[in-house]
């Protein structure tokens, strides 16, 4: 007869490959019910989008096999529960990921709508702001162009609703604003009209609220990083010297004391062209392996290569972002990114837990 305590120890085995520390321990068992030699139990991962999932389970199965019987038939559900570190200051929203650039013309829009969406095809509930002020890109990569989110109240307050697509929640200063005029904003003016896309929202309940930051470091960042704790940070690249120099800045501003935000890691974006007919193909065209190089000298995540393909751009003209499409080398590469960016939050969530009990001891 199989018991409960059998099935602890047999998992306990097994080692979360992120955290450095077995199932049983990180409480990720639970509902362990058994049958004779059926056996069924939850393993809780820390997100939708782990790209480690399948290796755990099968280490749980070979575990079981090993350490209680060649004979149990496991039945596993794998499910999660994703992890958050601190109150955000926007009710409901668990972590806020800020995706920023040094310089603009980068992709940086163009990798934040593609990450938001790449974690909600892994079931993640997913928030997207476009927080670049003086050139919102939402409302064209969506295909929302003329779009203005409705008012509701919400628990006897007026709350703006955000707008719904392809599964996530978005709102963008360009909702609010005539596309064909500029907006003369001031210091006061942008803090005020940022903090109002999260304050003034309905999010409801949020794995993860996407911010789409404006390229360089100014106003917005630290507004943003100053009034809300964020997540993490993921700096978005070219293989350009220039471009890598700009990046490292970037990178800087969210080390600072005052900001002090960790970075998620690095995206290098446009790293390779790879023509339609050949997708098998890569030329570096703008050189090869600085994201890379960056990553290891700022000793952050590398978070994946970006391709330069013309269907990316085309896609975000067309309001139908590049992820959505069913196959291809951009979509891939996209969901990988996603993955391994919430994988980053789950780390340094579990990190951030650790020192504070360490803190309280």
């Amino acid at each position: 007869m199989i018991t409960k305590e059998q099935v602890l120890q047999a998992l306990g085995n097994v080692e979360e490959p992120d955290l450095k520390k077995d199932l049983v321990t990180l409480n990720m068992i639970q509902d362990i019910h058994i049958d004779g030699n059926k056996l069924s139990f939850s393993v809780i991962l820390t997100t939708p989008a782990c790209p480690l999932k399948a290796m755990i389970e099968n280490a749980c199965r070979n575990a079981i096999s090993y350490f209680v019987s060649k004979d149990v038939v496991v039945d596993i559900n794998m499910t999660s529960r994703v992890t958050t570190q601190k109150n955000t200051g926007v009710p409901g929203v668990k972590n806020i990921i800020a995706v920023a650039s040094g310089k603009g013309g980068v992709g940086k829009s163009t990798v934040a709508a593609n990450l938001a969406l790449g974690l909600a095809k892994s079931g993640a509930k997913v928030g997207l702001i476009d927080a670049d002020i003086y050139g919102p890109s939402v409302p064209i990569m969506f295909g929302l162009e003329g779009a203005r989110p409705q008012a509701g109240v919400v628990d006897g307050k007026t709350r703006i609703e955000p707008i719904e697509k392809y599964g996530i929640k978005l709102l963008s200063i360009g909702f609010f604003t005539d596309p064909n005029q500029p907006v003369p904003w001031r210091g006061p003016m942008v803090s005020t009209a940022v903090k109002q896309l999260f304050n003034d929202a309905d999010w409801g309940e949020l794995d993860y609220l996407v911010v789409d930051l404006p390229p360089g470091t100014g106003d917005i960042h630290i507004t943003i990083t100053q009034t809300f704790p964020v997540t993490g940070a993921v700096i978005v690249t070219t293989p350009q010297n220039v471009a890598l120099a700009d990046a490292r800045k970037g990178v800087g501003m969210f080390m600072m004391p005052a900001i002090n935000v960790p970075i998620l890691g690095v995206v290098e974006n446009m790293s390779y062209f790879t023509p339609a007919e050949l997708p098998d193909n890569k030329y570096y065209i703008f050189g090869k392996g600085g994201g890379q190089k960056l990553a290891a000298q700022l000793d952050v995540p590398f978070l994946g290569e970006i391709p330069l393909v013309k269907s990316i751009s085309d896609s975000g003209d067309a309001g139908t972002p590049a992820i959505l499409e069913a196959d291809g080398v951009m979509t891939k590469a996209f969901i990988d990114m996603a993955q391994r960016v919430a994988q980053q939050v789950a780390i340094s969530n579990a990190k951030a837990f650790e020192a504070r009990l360490e803190s309280e001891a």
